[in-house]
């Protein structure tokens, strides 16, 4: 039988689950292959804004296969960071990398809009590419506010639509067309990779999210473009 295949219109929780559950296996190949590994730079570049230190604690929320929370942990071994997800078997591949890097990762599974853990736990939270896959953004974005600490930063590691006429054409075209094909050509899931291009053209742009941010608790919020606005990197700090 056949995963369900979400809506990006709706993005309804467990359809979205059981499709990246599904793709999960050939996941990591094809970011790395789509994105030519620039989405590796994209996480150290995340990483190194994060600036993680001694002590503290992060939640590394749609932790996919572990690589930000790994990343993270690579940098300052003396913090300590839990992965979450609410995938099962991206969780899997995730504690497999850990324990082949020795690195200490608690994995929870667990759903962004109701996350397990107590109010102010984290002096941190990261998300990369996950956000424009809740079924809820405001409700999720309350959910970071909530677990982390007075003072504390959320960090959302996010694709965009690049600016610039023929560089933004080009790339919709590769991100429309191209993407879905080697999707489909690698993981057998076409549908996956058409979905993604959707939730990133309806994903809200840097001056709407920044009202969404506000209005769950946020301040001090900054908007940062990456390889040409392929990817957007958005830091911010609760107030409230």
């Amino acid at each position: 039988m056949s995963a369900p295949r979400p809506d990006p219109a709706t993005r309804h929780g467990r359809s979205v689950a059981a499709m990246f559950s599904a793709i999960a296996p050939t996941y990591d190949l094809l970011n790395h292959l789509l994105s030519l590994n620039t989405d590796r730079r994209w996480r150290d570049r995340a990483v190194r804004r994060l600036a993680p230190r001694p002590g503290e604690r992060f939640l590394d929320l749609c932790t996919g296969t572990g690589d930000l929370a790994l990343a993270v942990l690579a940098r300052e071994r003396g913090c300590a960071v839990v992965g979450a997800d609410f995938s099962r078997p991206m969780l899997l591949r995730a504690a497999r990398k850990a324990a082949r890097a020795g690195a200490p990762l608690p994995l929870v599974e667990a759903d962004a809009l109701a996350l397990p853990f107590r109010d102010g736990s984290f002096d941190g939270v990261a998300v990369a590419f996950g956000v424009r896959n809740f079924e809820e953004l405001d409700r999720g974005l309350f959910e970071m506010a909530r677990v982390l600490r007075l003072g504390g930063r959320v960090l959302l590691l996010e694709f965009s639509q690049p600016r610039g006429s023929l560089f933004g054409f080009l790339y919709r075209i590769y991100f429309t067309r191209g993407l879905p094909l080697v999707g489909r050509l690698v993981s057998r899931d076409a549908h996956a990779y058409r979905y993604l291009p959707a939730t990133v053209q309806g994903f809200p742009p840097p001056p709407v999210l920044t009202c969404h941010l506000e209005a769950a608790g946020f301040g001090s919020v900054t908007h940062l473009p990456l390889t040409g606005g392929i990817a957007t990197l958005t830091e911010a700090v609760r107030i409230r």
